[in-house]
């Protein structure tokens, strides 16, 4: 049997070579770090989260958690890390960084069917093979990428939140509450007065911006917008988006502030925090000066500064079909976000279903062609087929998954129900030959 090849051991990447593994097929796995990095990583493992470390919400009321109970249910590797490294975070999932790469890393390492190469890709290889190089793909693999899809590539600009020491956050005026007291108080809430918010909210739209090349307003993705972009689009624009304070009463005061800052737990020792919703591309100085005018952040230690740098995405309708493969060519398949699928868990999905597609394809098996009642079917129409106008990058949500065909009162109930479906479908499919194949990891 010939082995695949995969390329970029990201969440993409390491989700692929784990569901060809465990079928029993031989996988080449490319990684180049830590021998290069990317603008956004820095860590030597496998499946860096280079932004939050929240996976979000884990209900199956919300599309990203009907996703993650999918590929709970095929053997997900990416899930399996996050449960056993998850952190206090309320009704969402997220997880010690460190730890969960470390998990991936591993379990890949250790396999015994996954030949690990860690340098630069710099040519797409013969055989099939699983491009999951990411939207910082270096430039030797970029180029190679344009030259098997001439199509001008879309671009946007993602931005990384800051990050601080807890010991350095003003407790005195900072409180921990989940908002409407959803789950366990695993929050730090920052409050701000009207005068405070609106104070900060000046000097926030006129701060100095790190220049980025290329960069404006309208080139930035939705799903990751820099806090300042959001600020211009209107005084209130926080205080209903991040800022939010509805739900997040003082417990001393039983009082809801005009806004808040909300800061997540962002490693299993819970001495270091990420700032919710604050990606930015300001500078460092800049930084500093207006994050701390946030009264319990007054003192802050930054950790880590937010940056800012270029995603790289395929016109994936016009290039690729449902199984993430090359329509003009369908032993070359592509996997996460620089497919248009948005968010850790999204990528991750891919890369499985990339996976999962691949090994039915070596083997000689049948698709499973999981279909559009499914989060993960849902996924790959939209890359391939679902997009209408100009393709933009986009997490998983109910709106993409096909309608129940009656109606149910209530968005939750009706959520709950198109969960439920979903989910009985994937149990069916589990008998497919592909996806019952004995575990060989």
């Amino acid at each position: 049997m010939e082995k695949v090849t995969v390329l970029g051991a990201g969440l993409a990447g390491s989700e692929c070579a784990w569901q060809l593994a465990k079928r029993g097929i031989k996988v080449r796995l490319y990684e180049m770090k830590p021998q290069r990095m990317s603008p956004a990583h820095s860590s030597e493992y496998f499946a860096e989260l280079v932004c939050s470390n929240s996976l979000r919400s884990d209900e199956l009321t919300n599309a990203v958690g009907l996703l993650k109970a999918e590929m709970r249910k095929m053997g997900s590797l990416i899930m399996e890390s996050a449960d056993a490294n998850r952190v206090a975070a309320g009704g969402a999932l997220a997880v010690d960084r460190v730890g969960f790469s470390k998990y991936i890393t591993e379990k890949l390492e250790s396999n015994e069917n996954i030949e690990i190469i860690r340098e630069e890709a710099v040519d797409i290889p013969d055989g099939e093979v699983v491009i999951a190089t990411g939207p910082l793909s270096s430039d030797a693999i970029a180029d190679r990428i344009s030259e098997l899809c001439p199509e001008t590539p879309l671009h946007f600009y993602d931005a990384v939140a800051p990050i601080v020491s807890i010991e350095s956050v003003d407790m005195e005026s900072a409180y921990y509450a989940s908002r409407y007291d959803k789950g366990t108080a695993d929050y730090v809430n920052c409050p701000m007065t009207k005068e405070q918010y609106l104070d900060f909210v000046n000097e926030l739209v006129n701060a100095k911006e790190a220049p980025v090349h290329g960069f404006d307003d309208a080139g930035v993705f939705e799903g990751c917008m820099p806090v300042e972009v959001m600020a211009r689009r209107g005084v209130d624009t926080l205080r209903y988006g991040p800022l939010k304070p509805v739900g997040l009463k003082d417990p001393r005061t039983g009082e809801e502030a005009y806004a808040v800052v909300q800061l997540r737990m962002d490693n299993s020792d819970g001495t270091i925090y990420n700032m919710v919703g604050f990606q930015t591309h300001l500078t460092w100085g800049e930084q500093k000066r207006v994050f701390t005018m946030i009264p319990a952040l007054k003192n802050a230690e930054f950790l880590r500064y937010g940056v800012m740098h270029r995603n790289t995405y395929l016109n994936s309708p016009k290039l690729l079909n449902r199984y993430y493969a090359l329509r003009s060519d369908e032993r070359i398949s592509f996997a996460g976000q620089m497919t248009g699928v948005e968010g850790y868990v999204e990528s991750a999905a891919s890369g499985m279903l990339a996976g999962i597609e691949k090994a039915a394809r070596v083997l000689g098996l049948p698709h499973v062609d999981f279909p559009q009642e499914t989060a993960i079917g849902a996924l790959g129409h939209y890359i391939s087929e679902g997009s209408v106008g100009d393709f933009q990058p986009m997490n998983v949500n109910f709106g993409i998954i096909t309608p129940l065909g009656y109606r149910v009162k209530g968005k939750r109930n009706k959520n709950a129900e198109i969960s439920k479906r979903s989910l009985e479908i994937i149990d069916e499919l589990l008998n497919k030959e592909v996806l019952s194949l004995e575990d060989n990891c």
